[in-house]
């Protein structure tokens, strides 16, 4: 189990911040807006040669309960509660303000050891900052700026005192070179691709995402609650289902464009869209009281163009009568706006009293085998013939194009390249009967086919 660091604190002192640094990478939303962190955010840190877990969250406030603050406090709560060291982060060119020393005493009480950060120390308006914070009794402040990637080298000093001995090799030359903060962002993300399957939860706000992904882990693991937009990031979250590793990503949810004013709301939904690039399989969450609005469809053709395989989810389904009118019409407005992915795989379920929570993953876990499957050449170039001679390709200028032959180049999602004689003049119409095709003679139903034609005699025949 890897040594896991909190990072507690007030509201907007820099959490997120000293989060992305860690990490090496914008993992966080970062803005000057109070309580931008709602649910906690766990990370892959790397400091100088410590490698632990780090986790960011919301900010420290007292609050009533029964709220969303109060929500946010106790996903604080657990992530102390999870952790092996935590980081108190205070404002230096603020200073101590009433929260700041409340939860100081608070996390003294805490069993686990809590390293004191000073953040934004850079300039002299931090120096009174950084005296006043001796009074939190935790002793003494590491100086930071997490923003510019000062004082990283002191806090490597701090963190390396409190981890094992195997997660500290290299020590003086490590300490030098902690400054740079944060690890190779590139290799993590080829790592990521090697790793679980990357799932990511997309819709509109108010669908029922969250409680989606909470439904699936069996806890209460992101905040919900009845008023849109409760989450911000997109959150991340490893689980293991049956055999298989998984990546949970729940998002933020996705307005039209001409309604989104807000900068953090742009942030937010940049971070989704970054959230569906990066994923293998989506899964886009529609309320089954108001199925397949303009706004869904149009996350489902992003989906779509990204290349990814899709899942679509009717949630709220113990709330209709005439369930099979919505599925129809449902599948209706599938055909009409999305006719080049045929066969998205739909599954009816309730996050809140879990019916049809069984069928999700297996239909996730299919669609994923389609997406990534290959096809033989032998197989694709006898089925490129039958084609042909089923429905002979157009003349063009009194001659017939030719269709020389054909090559899977890549799956995920499964992509194909024909060798024409003259490629441009083939009819669109055309593509789309070679499209519809290789999905019924191959099953490649629900994921996005790409098709590129290239000019040129058979590349794999000599002479």
């Amino acid at each position: 189990m890897r040594f896991t660091v909190a990072i507690l604190g007030r509201p907007n002192v820099g959490k997120s911040t000293l989060f992305n640094r860690l990490c090496g990478r914008r993992e966080a939303l970062v803005d000057p807006t109070p309580g931008v962190t709602r649910d906690r955010r766990r990370g892959k840190a790397r400091l100088g040669d410590l490698e632990f877990d780090v986790i960011d969250t919301a900010g420290l406030e007292e609050v009533a309960s029964g709220t969303l603050q109060a929500s946010m406090q106790e996903q604080t709560d657990r992530a102390l509660a999870e952790s092996d060291a935590a980081l108190l982060v205070v404002d230096a060119r603020a200073g101590l303000t009433p929260v700041d020393r409340h939860f100081a005493q608070s996390v003294r009480r805490s069993p686990k050891p809590v390293i004191l950060v000073a953040n934004k120390c850079e300039g002299a308006a931090a120096e009174a900052g950084m005296i006043e914070s001796f009074e939190l009794g935790l002793g003494e402040p590491v100086a930071i700026s997490a923003e510019h990637g000062l004082g990283m080298a002191d806090l490597f000093a701090a963190l390396a005192c409190l981890m094992p001995d195997e997660a500290t090799e290299g020590g003086t030359e490590s300490a030098r070179t902690a400054g740079e903060g944060g690890g190779d962002g590139e290799a993590a993300e080829k790592a990521e691709e090697a790793g679980p399957l990357q799932l990511a939860i997309v819709g509109r706000p108010n669908v029922g995402k969250s409680s989606l992904l909470n439904r699936l882990l069996g806890e209460q693991r992101v905040i919900t609650g009845p008023e849109p937009g409760v989450t911000r990031d997109a959150i991340a979250v490893e689980w293991r289902w049956r055999d298989r590793d998984i990546r949970l990503i729940d998002t933020a949810g996705l307005r039209r464009r001409a309604r989104v004013q807000e900068k953090l709301e742009k942030l937010s939904a940049a971070d989704t869209l970054r959230a569906v690039r990066f994923a293998n399989v989506v899964v886009l969450v529609l309320d089954a009281t108001q199925p397949a609005e303009r706004q869904d469809l149009t996350i489902a053709g992003h989906v779509i163009d990204e290349g990814r395989a899709l899942v679509i989810v009717l949630n709220k389904w113990d709330l209709i009568d005439d369930r099979h009118a919505v599925l129809a019409a449902l599948a209706d407005r599938l055909e009409q706006s999305l006719p080049q992915v045929r066969g998205i795989p739909v599954v009816t379920l309730s996050a809140v009293t879990g019916e049809g929570m069984e069928r999700l993953m297996p239909a996730v876990a299919r669609v994923y085998d389609v997406w990534n499957r290959r096809v033989g050449t032998g197989p694709l170039n006898r089925w490129l013939r039958e084609a042909v001679e089923r429905h002979p390709l157009p003349l063009v200028k009194g001659r017939r194009l030719r269709l020389r032959y054909a090559t899977q180049i890549k799956a995920r999602p499964p992509t194909f390249v024909l060798f024409s004689s003259r490629p441009a003049a083939l009819p669109e119409t055309y593509r789309r009967y070679l499209s519809n095709g290789l999905r019924e003679a191959f099953g490649l139903d629900g994921v996005p086919i790409r098709i590129f034609l290239r000019k040129g005699e058979n590349p794999y025949v000599e002479g």
